[in-house]
């Protein structure tokens, strides 16, 4: 099984180049572990080797992208994110323990996490909608990642129109968060929603906005007509 994980990091090594490894760096606060390789390639990387193992179990599966995930290169940690986003039809819900724990122990920059949110734990919330409130949970965790993750893992749902009410609540927890990161997460869960709540995420936001940080608020009213806007940005 291992040397499957070999095989790609042979072949990440070789798509490699210094100008994508240097710039990269660039996106983030946090020392960020690269290659170098270009995300599209990546995600081909990983679409070639999955027709390798989409025979095996989705245990045996997961267990692969622990490996990957352990690593600490961003790369790796996308095309572990991409397999287990290739599994979804097969969730269950005893897997949410397995994405918890990656997001506790592996996620260390926004990129990784909102890539595994958005897709893998979108997916599994939208088949397991009783598991949102574990969100709630990790809008309480020291890990700000964890944080984070509890907004971006309902971008994708939120656009949808779904989970509303969750939406305000864990806008609620994660309101006065100091981590800017954090902030930008939930303000563009706020922003998804109001895609189709334009109205209700306006009054979340009017009503909030004297204690939002301007960060969170801006995301979330990006996208709303420019008399809401003005009228939100109002000191």
């Amino acid at each position: 099984m291992s040397n499957i994980i070999d095989k790609i990091r042979q072949e990440l090594k070789q798509k490699a180049d210094e100008h994508t490894q240097q710039s990269g760096q660039k996106f983030f606060k946090e020392p960020v572990q690269f290659y170098g390789v270009k995300t599209a390639v990546v995600t081909k990387i990983g679409k070639d080797y999955f027709k390798e193992i989409k025979g095996k179990s989705k245990g045996e599966i997961f267990t692969l992208c622990d490996e990957l995930w352990k690593s600490g290169y961003m790369e790796e940690s996308f095309i572990a994110c991409n397999w287990s986003y290739f599994l979804r039809k097969s969730y269950e819900p005893q897997d949410f323990l397995v994405f918890e724990r990656w997001v506790n122990e592996y996620v260390s920059n926004w990129a990784s996490c909102d890539t595994l949110c958005n897709h893998t734990i979108g997916a599994f919330l939208e088949m397991y909608p009783e598991y949102v409130s574990n969100l709630k949970i990790w809008g309480t965790s020291p890990n700000r990642w964890m944080r984070r993750a509890a907004a971006v893992s309902l971008i994708i749902p939120a656009k949808q129109g779904k989970f509303l009410q969750d939406i305000f609540e864990i806008a609620d927890i994660l309101l006065v968060d100091q981590e800017d990161l954090v902030q930008k997460g939930y303000g563009w869960m706020l922003k998804a929603a109001s895609h189709t709540h334009q109205q209700e995420v306006f009054e979340y936001v009017l009503a909030n906005k004297t204690r939002m940080p301007r960060t969170a608020l801006r995301y979330a009213i990006e996208k709303m007509p420019k008399e809401l806007k003005n009228k939100a940005m109002e000191k």
